[in-house]
């Protein structure tokens, strides 16, 4: 139990940071008319396909690039494009509103929806790796970067992003449902343990006198070290790598093993999950292996760049694993989401919005564990009837998107009724 409690912390702490980026990433693009301008482009494909496909007059639609024919439709329709949004728009309030990744409901949300596994898994890279490049602000941050710590660090997440990818491509050339069923399973650990976490966080703290504080997760570690930490730093296998000089005199080194190693478990949660890694890195870098906090954050942007755009494309891309317009239309929604959200804290007790993080990761947990016994089921694991599944599917489901859409409408009432309030009067502490 105590180990459990443990993951579910160090979990919680990398979705806090990822969220940390996907907040700046957004506040990048939306308040930059060039990034906006970028975004613009970027949709263009979407309306061209809309009208080539207007005009096809029923005629077969074109193969994906690589021979897979589309698992849901691959072109544009109003209703799939407002849906995609919609998408987004969930994500993003989570990640603005909680400062937690909301990014882990959407490969959720696109399997209720009844899109492949590994084509929610490509989207969600894609879309991740679309944010990154337009938010991205690397030539700032090049000053907390240690190049050969971020170069070394991606020739592990370039093979760990290999192996993912072979890994869900393997499988659902094998059987489809086998593809999805190890999804599945993969988000119902990952959500179990971080949803149990954050109800126990809410839990404990909702009692307490200043439990409003940061919703956010408070101040990053600096440069200070634990004992493992020190362990791993003490190891001198060779080729060591020297990096934060600018923080600790003569800066710390630590083995070129560790760090492929990490970038290694990187890439694979993220081509085989679709979240980017970026909820790994942080915690990984500063509570195991030493890196400061500055470093890691530098580093971060720098490897979600590379990762997904890799992962997003050599991958999925290539192979019709990527839903383009639900891409376009998730980036736009989150984008939007996430500011709406951000500016609610302001207003919002943070215990409150802990909770509210803690069920909708639960929701996002029942649904896909009320979905797995459908999938073991296709493939005869389990002697269950399709109607016993489809009731559990359907269960799972109405949970998920209640608890997201009671979520939303909550958001998105509380921003308009405080309107006057985020204009410039008082807020909460």
């Amino acid at each position: 139990m105590r180990f459990l409690r443990q993951w579910g912390r160090f979990m919680m702490m990398g979705a806090r940071a990822h969220a940390v980026w996907e907040i700046e990433a957004s506040n990048r693009i939306v308040r930059d008319k060039k990034r906006l301008l970028i975004l613009g482009l970027l949709l263009v494909p979407i309306i061209l396909g809309g009208i080539a496909v207007a005009g096809s007059e029923g005629e077969e639609l074109p193969q994906f690039l690589g021979g897979k024919k589309a698992y849901s439709p691959a072109f544009f329709t109003t209703g799939i494009f407002v849906a995609s949004i919609l998408i987004g728009l969930g994500a993003g309030l989570i990640t603005g509103c909680i400062g937690a990744g909301g990014g882990f409901i959407i490969a959720p949300a696109l399997m209720s929806a009844g899109i492949r596994g590994i084509m929610a898994v490509g989207t969600d890279l894609f879309h991740i790796f679309a944010k990154a490049i337009m938010g991205s602000v690397i030539h700032r941050k090049m000053g907390n970067i240690s190049i050969a710590l971020a170069l070394i660090f991606l020739v592990g997440a370039i093979l760990g992003a290999t192996a993912g990818g072979m890994i869900n491509r393997i499988l659902y050339e094998i059987n489809p449902v086998l593809s999805d069923a190890f999804i599945t399973t993969i988000y119902v650990i990952m959500l179990g343990l971080l949803g149990t976490y954050a109800l126990i966080d809410y839990l404990k703290n909702r009692k307490e006198p200043d439990a409003s504080g940061d919703a956010h997760g408070g101040k990053t570690e600096g440069v200070e070290m634990g004992n493992l930490p020190r362990r791993i730093q003490s190891v001198k296998i060779p080729p060591m790598v020297t990096f934060d000089q600018g923080l600790v005199p003569g800066g710390r080194r630590i083995s070129a093993v560790f760090l492929v190693l990490t970038g290694f478990l990187v890439g694979f949660c993220a081509a085989i999950m679709g979240v980017g890694g970026g909820f790994l890195t942080f915690p990984i870098f500063v509570y195991v292996l030493g890196v400061s906090s500055l470093t890691t954050v530098g580093t971060d942007i720098f490897q979600i760049v590379f990762t997904a755009g890799y992962a997003a494309i050599s991958q999925y891309a290539v192979y019709g694993f990527i839903f383009y317009t639900l891409a376009m239309g998730m980036l736009l929604g989150s984008l939007f989401g996430i500011q709406i959200g951000a500016m609610v804290t302001k207003v919002v007790k943070g215990i409150t919005i802990r909770g509210f993080y803690a069920m909708a990761v639960l929701a996002g947990f029942v649904n896909r564990a009320f979905a797995l016994p459908g999938k073991l089921a296709e493939m005869d694991v389990l002697p269950l009837s399709k109607q016993v599944t489809s009731v559990l599917d359907a269960i799972g489901i109405w949970a998920f998107f209640l608890v997201i859409g009671v979520f939303a409408v909550w958001v998105i009432g509380t921003f308009l009724r405080n309107m006057s309030t985020l204009k410039g009067e008082e807020v909460l502490p």
